[in-house]
């Protein structure tokens, strides 16, 4: 599989990176990786079409694999077959990047906070505070 963009260090985003697969085991890989993904992809695919979406889903029927991507602007989400793909491109803002310590954070604060208010009622409800 091409990786265009350099591995800078392990669990680093693949936001601009560009994946052309070589062969199904690669291609499988590389949806794994969108699927995972916190942004958008983009698909480009043997017609010379592109599709830019979020991939929320994939799954393999009557022998043929395939994702579904939801695209901006249209009522029903696609239903791409892995076959069709060349090219995939993290193309969209990982939304995730660098916010796993932030958004930690942010949650046991909450935590903390709902527990000292708990604590208090009940301090309060036995005539302490």
């Amino acid at each position: 599989m091409t990786d265009t963009k350099h591995h800078e260090s392990e669990g680093a985003s693949l936001q601009g990176r560009l994946f052309r697969p070589q062969t199904s085991a690669e291609l499988a890989e590389a949806v794994e990786q969108a699927f995972d993904y916190r942004g958008d992809v983009t698909l480009r695919l043997g017609t010379g079409a592109a599709i830019t979406g979020y991939i929320f889903n994939r799954g393999t029927t009557g022998g043929h694999a395939y994702l579904e991507i939801l695209v901006e602007g249209e009522a029903s989400p696609r239903q791409v077959d892995y076959r069709d793909i060349r090219e995939l491109v993290f193309s969209g803002e990982d939304t995730a990047s660098g916010k796993s310590w932030d958004v930690w954070v942010a949650k046991k604060e909450s935590q903390r906070a709902a527990e000292a208010a708990q604590v208090a009622n009940e301090a309060r409800a036995r005539g302490h505070l």
